[in-house]
């Protein structure tokens, strides 16, 4: 798919979902070095500064959402989603498109996995977190699927490039992870039925509401950006979004 790169101010595309994970991401070296150039960046890191944005790109009745940063110290797919965001900003989308680059700033300012001593992909039933709020969001936009990217460092779980997802209670979970692997070098990871591996994860939680899900993961120590991650990560955006002919 032809790019279109411009510098058009997506400013009054933004949203706040959380003000309560409000963080300056400039403080993170590893992030500050890798920002994408354009607009778009600068102006999603400083309103990170205010909390937890949603981007909304196109305007059609389908609705997928993208979110990375769940985990703070998860590097490549935060930098991803921005790279996606300049990549998007400009072209024809059969759809609605929501992002979500940082879930939770703060955490992604100190490289921390952890917000405030609660890991945010066990977080979903914890009212007043910001996984409630963005589960929350969801529901209130009525999107149609959710993909939530992450990385992994190797000897870790699951320490390879991989999509998670379900069958039960929500089959098309299971369609969209072998979609994406089918066109990227990851590996699928299917469980039977959600919540029962991973209670309180986004994407389990959005499978048991009837919200097609899938976690994807790429290879990265933690805290940094392994060589070749990022790419990786933007392929199964790209994927995902293609399943949903969102994208050509």
């Amino acid at each position: 798919m032809a790019f279109a790169q411009t510098k058009e101010d997506i400013s009054g595309k933004i949203s706040l979902i959380s003000t309560q994970a409000r963080g300056d991401i400039d403080d993170n070296d590893v992030i500050k070095n890798n920002v994408p150039y354009g607009i778009s960046s600068k102006i999603l890191l400083k309103i990170a500064k205010k909390g937890t944005p949603l981007v909304k790109l196109g305007n059609g009745n389908l609705k997928v959402m993208l979110v990375a940063g769940i985990h703070g110290n998860e590097l490549p797919p935060q930098i991803g989603l921005l790279k996606l965001v300049e990549r998007l900003r400009n072209s024809k989308l059969n759809g609605t498109v929501y992002i979500i680059p940082f879930a939770a700033p703060l955490a992604t300012r100190n490289n921390s996995r952890w917000l405030d001593g609660l890991d945010l992909n066990r977080a979903g039933l914890n009212e007043g977190s910001v996984t409630y709020d963005l589960l929350k969001s969801i529901q209130e936009l009525e999107v149609d699927a959710v993909a939530d990217f992450h990385s992994t460092k190797i000897g870790s779980n699951p320490g390879r490039e991989s999509v998670f997802c379900t069958k039960n209670p929500c089959g098309e979970s299971f369609e969209i992870g072998q979609f994406i692997t089918k066109r990227t070098s990851s590996e699928l990871i299917c469980y039977n039925a959600a919540g029962k591996m991973y209670n309180g994860a986004l994407e389990d939680e959005c499978n048991i509401r009837g919200i097609p899900a899938v976690t994807c993961e790429v290879v990265s120590e933690n805290g940094q950006i392994t060589p070749g991650s990022t790419e990786k990560s933007l392929m199964q955006m790209e994927s995902y979004l293609k399943y949903f002919k969102i994208i050509d």
